[in-house]
């Protein structure tokens, strides 16, 4: 980490507004930018805050609080007993994310709550504002009377004063694996017994917000429901433990509580929480010191597809099927090669561990010893799929065998939980997976919590209704596609899996299982590689259908899968998005739309000194079709994008010779 000025900081008490007293009844704390502000109060013995963007009421006064499973809540009858101001300002490096640094600054606030009478408990909440968003968590102290205190719930909400668009993602229940759409809803028709995913992101009249959280561990994940009383809003709702429902967290004796960041991210404009890294910036510091083993990259893939391979007498998880996908990985520039269900003894049932499972023993018709030699000699590196169930009982033995094996990564899946008892799998996973330097996909997984920061090693994640679901559902439209950015990307990467090339019109498309469609353009397909954060990018088709038909495979392959810079150009939630992205010195674009066409005209005054040659790949007459152009631009100039309906653009700009 590089520091600038961090901890307390001489300037910290301007975190404060000057005329309130000591441990008064309200206490304000503003952003570093002075947009943001934040009223923490005990109006009428209640915990509440309440945040302001430039002036105006972005959350009304809404509770604080948590229930607990002995005493009943800590939020009612509280008193600010204590409030001491703090500031800090420094960077940090993501190893794999949508930039390459970020600044972590903020003003900060830790009030203490406490009941006057009775068993005189306290509550700690501290309270951050960045320029870029507010967020707050509670610290149970150690305290007689809570040492063996359990959490049910949070009187946790976030209070509307109007009528908010939002967009949210209603699961309806706990235990899924986080994939489906996140459709618009008035604020007013929220419902206590909706139960809505992270984020939920609302357009107020100045401002756009996402509620979120960040830095989960020993705790539960956190859902949204309507208000019970009905007003407008949204409260907390923690998702239970399996072996008892009425607990959400279990606590250790003799430590303080301390909960997940509580995040309302802010900005002008829903694209420009695109650009925010919030999560991640709550989030723990890196807990791996040597990161130089962690390879960002794109990968071939063998189940999306079929595996559907010519020149193999019976593809399927064999030897022969997996080299064919590692030559085209070779040929291609491509990294990796993920070898998904089937390769070891007792595979099968999706979901479902098989009696005999073996996490540890290749199936002999894979000969996994030999395809690592073969992919190593090619420069491809190997991952391979895992049942979470399966790698749970024998993680001590498999992890350290596959570093020993040459392995590179692992896909785990079907965990589909996010109670405490899995975020602890999480992070004993990913802490022993970094110890023996294997990167890390979750697929099947929660919705991201800013990991990638405490564990550079995590590259990606699903929780994502990705193009998995063109091979049974008509759901992944175009216009999915563009609200996926502005709602569940902003989280952090995900693992959409995109590369289908077998572009057709909604109209004509069908689901398939094998060498499945996709109802969007090949211009969106390239778009995606662009748009869509992933540092463990995958490359989906066939080899067959990319040498059947090409256009457009060069420019995925090339394409980076982490970024310097990342910038917000144009666009509104499931309507269109224009990212601009920089990596090095070239600059990359990418332009997506719903099913209606659009023409998208870009300035490019993001663009350094000089020429920069544009390589342009736009929609053409088919779906298929893509129009290649180059052109010379510089800074002033604005570029003019067409795109089709349920279509895309991708750009490349290198600084000219």
């Amino acid at each position: 980490m590089r520091t600038h000025a961090a901890g307390l900081m001489a300037g910290a008490a301007m975190a404060i507004v000057a005329a309130s007293p000591a441990f008064a009844a309200e206490q304000r704390l503003t952003s570093p930018d002075g947009a943001l502000q934040v009223t923490v109060s005990d109006s009428d013995g209640q915990a509440r805050y309440a945040v302001a963007y430039k002036g105006q009421p972005l959350l009304a006064p809404s509770p604080l609080g948590l229930v607990l499973s002995a005493g009943g809540s800590l939020s009612h009858g509280l008193k600010i007993a204590g409030a001491a101001p703090s500031s800090g300002d420094a960077t940090y490096d993501l190893v794999a994310g949508k930039t390459r640094t970020v600044r972590d600054r903020y003003n900060q606030l830790d009030v203490d709550f406490q009941e006057p009478e009775g068993g005189k408990r306290r509550l700690r909440v501290i309270v951050r504002a960045y320029d870029d968003g507010v967020a707050f968590r509670y610290v149970l102290p150690r305290q007689p009377g809570l040492d063996a205190v359990n959490i049910r719930n949070e009187e946790t909400r976030f209070d509307f004063p109007a009528d908010y668009r939002c967009w949210g993602l209603n699961l309806g229940k706990f235990g899924t694996s986080h994939e489906g759409e996140f459709d618009p809803v008035q604020a007013s028709k929220l419902r206590e017994h909706n139960l809505y995913d992270a984020p939920l992101v609302c357009e107020g009249a100045n401002a756009a917000f996402a509620i979120a959280e960040a830095d989960l561990k020993d705790y539960a994940g956190l859902y949204l429901t309507g208000r019970g009383d009905g007003g407008l809003g949204v409260q907390a709702k923690l998702s239970p433990r399996l072996d008892d429902p009425t607990v959400a967290v279990r606590t250790r004796i003799g430590a303080d509580v301390v909960s997940p960041w509580r995040v309302v991210m802010v900005a002008p404009k829903a694209g420009q929480l695109i650009e925010s890294n919030l999560v991640t910036t709550l989030s723990a510091p890196s807990k791996v010191a040597d990161t130089s083993w962690i390879k960002p990259g794109k990968a071939a893939w063998d189940w999306w597809n079929g595996p559907s391979i010519s020149g193999v007498a019976k593809p399927g998880m064999n030897a022969e099927t997996i080299k064919r996908y590692i030559d085209f990985a070779a040929a291609n520039g491509l990294d990796y090669m993920l070898i998904d269900e089937g390769w070891h003894a007792g595979a099968g049932g999706g979901g479902a561990v098989q009696p005999g499972v073996d996490v540890t023993r290749p199936i002999p018709e894979l000969d996994l010893p030999g395809l690592i030699a073969y992919a190593k000699e090619r420069k491809v590196g190997l991952w391979l799929w895992l049942n979470w169930k399966a790698l749970d009982a024998q993680m001590d033995e498999a992890v350290p065998l596959y570093e020993q094996w040459g392995i590179k990564g692992i896909k785990v899946d079907f965990m589909d939980r996010d109670d405490q008892a899995m975020v602890d799998y999480y992070h004993r996973l990913l802490t022993k997976a970094g110890q023996h330097h294997l990167m890390v996909d979750l697929h099947g997984a929660e919705h991201p919590t800013g990991l990638i920061r405490t564990y550079p090693h995590y590259l990606t994640q699903e929780g994502v209704m990705g193009a998995e679901y063109n091979k049974w559902s008509r759901r992944v439209t175009a216009a999915h596609n563009v609200t996926l950015p502005y709602t569940r990307m902003l989280l952090g990467p995900m693992d959409y899996t995109p590369g289908g090339f077998r572009n057709v019109a909604p109209a004509a498309f069908d689901p398939r299982n094998t060498l499945p469609f996709v109802q969007t353009t090949r211009g969106q397909a390239l778009a995606m590689y662009v748009v869509y954060d992933s540092p463990f990018g995958i490359v989906a088709d066939s080899p067959d259908t990319y040498k059947d038909s090409p256009a457009g495979l060069d420019f995925v392959a090339a394409a980076p899968t982490t970024w310097d810079e990342t910038r917000f150009v144009a666009g509104e939630i499931g309507q269109s998005v224009v990212l601009a992205r920089r990596k090095g010195a070239d600059w990359w674009i990418g332009a997506m739309t719903n099913d209606a066409g659009r023409t998208v005209k870009i300035p490019l005054g993001f663009l350094g000194a000089g020429a920069f040659t544009a390589d342009i790949r736009q929609d053409g007459a088919a779906p298929t079709d893509l129009v290649a152009s180059t052109r010379t631009v510089k800074a002033g100039d604005v570029l003019t994008l067409k795109l089709a309906p349920s279509g895309g653009a991708a750009v490349r700009l290198t600084p000219a010779r």
